[in-house]
């Protein structure tokens, strides 16, 4: 990780679960990093524990909303002018609403495409962009997916989410592809877990707390903890090695 030290990172949804354990492990290992989200009063938060703890590296919270596009080129241009622009991108940022393929909400379908799919590749294309402009040939793209990405389980209120987390597999396959075409060492990687320890479920099931909690008491779930080690393990890969998608599952997880 030594040669991210001072290097610059966007870590999108930075203000609680995986974003914020992978804002502060970076932040950790020296990096500056911009931690987005609707609201930055956790990731201030944050950002005065890791002062206090006398990490080596920055953590700037930055207010942007991800379903707004304005927003997200609006964040670019700041980190732009404050920080010359983006080295590594962590497309954390995601959601799941109880909506399923028959009786859902087309408006909660559309939220899910604009935050898992739409935001994912702005910020993807804007992180490129700034990476080229500045000669950035060793930059890195992170995807935080999902298994739901790669298997369909027999959740009705997941299945529209499950589309979108396919779509991220699909997209960084692609990134991939388009980056060695434009002959380029910037790599690209997917994330893709199994039950994290996360608000996650609380936000899926909002109005059935106790089958919320029911979800990460059945077995030993992942901790937040342990996407962000994953990622370091990425970063840390040396830059000749490419790793394309890490499947992360609790030992006890059936599917």
């Amino acid at each position: 990780m030594e040669r991210w030290k001072d290097r610059v990172a966007l870590v999108t949804g930075a203000s609680m679960g995986i974003g914020a354990a992978v804002a502060r492990a970076l932040v950790q290992h020296g990096m500056k990093v911009v931690g987005c989200a609707r609201s930055v009063d956790k990731i201030e938060k944050l950002a005065a524990e890791c002062q206090s703890a006398g990490y080596p590296g920055t953590l700037i919270p930055y207010k942007c909303d991800l379903s707004n596009e304005e927003e997200i080129l609006s964040m670019f241009s700041a980190i732009k002018t404050l920080h010359q622009g983006v080295d590594v991108c962590i497309n954390n940022a995601g959601l799941a609403q109880p909506e399923p393929l028959l009786s859902g909400k087309t408006e909660g379908w559309r939220t899910m495409i604009d935050v898992n799919v739409m935001a994912v590749s702005i910020c993807t294309r804007e992180a490129y962009q700034s990476m080229k402009e500045r000669n950035v040939d060793d930059g890195h793209i992170i995807n935080i997916n999902s298994m739901n990405g790669h298997s369909v389980v027999h959740q009705s209120v997941v299945h529209f989410y499950s589309a979108t987390k396919y779509a991220v597999t699909a997209l960084t396959e692609g990134l991939r592809q388009e980056l060695r075409e434009a002959k380029t060492h910037i790599r690209a990687t997917c994330i893709s877990p199994g039950l994290v320890e996360t608000g996650f479920a609380f936000k899926l099931h909002n109005n059935d707390p106790e089958r919320a909690a029911a979800t990460y008491e059945s077995i030993r779930c992942l901790k937040a903890e342990d996407m962000a080690n994953a990622v370091i393990y990425v970063l840390s890969a040396p830059p000749h090695v490419q790793i394309g998608d890490i499947q992360m599952r609790p030992t006890e997880q059936i599917s």
